[in-house]
């Protein structure tokens, strides 16, 4: 090899270095926050959901959830209270609803800021959620601020037409957004 391909190749190495570097300074980092789901007294439903602003009002919600029933469906909903002390979730209270709208099906309908999407399980009753959620924020004093919630998995399919809770049932597991 030459002298001069390894000075040109140093160079270009350097310059994509530089390229990269100037590129994560200048882009805003996100605002982020997670949520450690432990379960209900008498469950075994737990796992870690993340979050992270991509847009005004719109965050993305992934994780992983276990313990579920194989190949079953659940409700999945932000609740107004950051507080899983009692047991059965219970303290969490009723889904967060920033705007005073009816229940029902995120994306479809009328909904709670709250009404995420149902969580489908696998074989192995492990659920994955993957969704990009609009009318939230992370922003901290926004009237949709979804940090300090709670986050509760439910034991029962959402029906989206129950008011106010879509007939999802006990709670299993409940997390407090960090």
């Amino acid at each position: 090899m030459s002298m001069r391909f390894h000075l040109s190749l140093a160079a270009a190495s350097a310059a994509f270095v530089f390229a990269l570097a100037g590129c994560a300074s200048t882009s805003p980092t996100q605002p982020r926050a997670s949520a450690d789901l432990e379960p209900t007294r008498g469950n075994q439903v737990k796992g870690t959901v993340r979050f992270m602003q991509t847009g005004s009002d719109t965050v993305l919600v992934t994780g992983v959830i276990t313990g579920l029933k194989p190949n079953s469906e659940h409700g999945f909903h932000i609740h107004e209270k950051g507080d899983c002390s009692s047991g059965d979730g219970n303290s969490a209270g009723g889904h967060f609803n920033p705007t005073g709208s009816a229940h029902g099906k995120y994306g479809a309908s009328a909904h709670h800021g709250g009404d995420l999407p149902s969580l489908l399980a696998d074989a192995g009753g492990v659920a994955r959620v993957n969704a990009e959620i609009r009318g939230i924020s992370l922003a901290s004093g926004a009237a949709n601020d979804i940090a300090g919630r709670g986050l509760i998995v439910h034991a029962d399919p959402d029906d989206y037409v129950t008011q106010p809770t879509g007939n999802a049932g006990a709670r299993l597991a409940c997390a407090v957004i960090r």
